[in-house]
């Protein structure tokens, strides 16, 4: 059941916390038989859907099943949604924007995850190759303490995935700041202006996918629905929502450390250029006295002084010789040279 467009069906039992995963043979059936397993959940089960770029088709289908309104369907079809939380009924839906960073390109890479939770079932909708869900799958198979909490143990497992994968996005950045930092205050007059710039870049767009979460989880245990699971749940979710604020703290300190640092390369560029212009003027001011010399005595007049005296030359060349040298000397100093 592997295709470009996927699609899984787990069923978990709350109480015995056990799992089902519905198998498929063929992608075609997977659809119809996922939809017959939703019609037929036993008593304390609930079932979770996960699709992954789906067709509109695929999508409409389920949506019909779950009662998920048309605007919802919309925005989980399109992807590219601003982290959110929205309620349609007895569903809530929630956006997430998960990431990861690649150091060898200094990228963030971002996708897109709609989650919908109803009172006994939740589906998750994700665009792009950033996939929370199966790792979520993986911790919620290792733990089924969790499964006893209904839906809402599946939308602690995406954002627990979520945000442990920005505060390791985080670190990484740190890592490549500092070596930037290091970089541009070594004695090397190599221009990192690009690179700073790149990296702040990719910073905007962790921080896009970050700070609107942060409203998000501030409202999650106040949302209908959440009352019934409050007393258990509620621990688990403010322990990731404190590790996302402390990430979201640390991505605005790198936005503002990274204006630091491209200010700092700013600057020292303009201190390379300022000391060519010293060291250019500094030559300009000592090849300036022997040319006037030069020039005084190149001109063609018949009674200049010392054109008939045998050292004037000798001595005109030992005045350009020793003003040039005195001018080096000084310079060199000065620290101009």
């Amino acid at each position: 059941m592997r295709h470009a467009q996927e699609m899984e069906c787990v069923i978990y039992e709350q109480a015995a916390g056990r799992s089902e995963h519905v198998e498929c043979e063929l992608p075609d059936d997977t659809c119809r038989l996922i939809l017959k397993r939703l019609r037929n959940l036993g008593d304390g089960e609930f079932a979770w859907v996960r699709l992954t770029d789906p067709s509109e088709s695929e999508l409409a289908q389920l949506a019909r099943e779950l009662a998920l309104h048309p605007l919802a369907v919309e925005d989980a079809l399109h992807g590219r949604q601003r982290p959110k939380r929205e309620r349609f009924g007895d569903v809530l839906a929630v956006a997430l924007k998960p990431l990861r960073y690649v150091e060898e390109d200094t990228a963030v890479e971002t996708g897109d995850v709609m989650i919908f939770i109803g009172p006994r079932s939740i589906l998750t909708v994700s665009h792009g190759t950033i996939d929370p869900c199966a790792e979520a799958v993986r911790r919620l198979d290792a733990d089924p303490q969790m499964l006893r909490m209904g839906p809402w143990a599946v939308l602690h497992a995406v954002l627990d995935v979520c945000v442990d994968a920005y505060s390791e996005a985080a670190r990484k950045v740190r890592t490549t700041l500092d070596h930037l930092e290091d970089e541009v205050f070594s004695t090397s007059r190599v221009d990192h202006t690009q690179s700073i710039y790149s990296l702040k870049r990719e910073v905007r767009e962790f921080r896009d996918a970050v700070q609107p979460l942060v409203p998000v989880f501030q409202g999650l245990l106040d949302s209908p629905g959440a009352q019934d699971h409050l007393s258990k749940m509620a621990p688990y979710i403010r322990d990731v929502a404190d590790h996302l604020h402390r990430t979201d703290i640390e991505v605005r300190t790198l936005d503002e450390l990274l204006d630091s640092v491209l200010g700092a390369q700013q600057a020292r560029v303009g201190t390379w250029q300022n000391d060519d212009m010293r060291r250019i003027s500094a030559w300009a001011a000592i090849f300036a006295i022997p040319t006037m010399v030069a020039g005084v005595y190149g001109m063609n007049f018949e009674h200049m002084p010392e054109l008939g005296w045998t050292y004037g030359y000798p001595l005109a060349v030992a005045l350009m010789a020793l003003a040039s040298g005195a001018l080096y000397r000084a310079f060199r100093r000065n620290g101009w040279l």
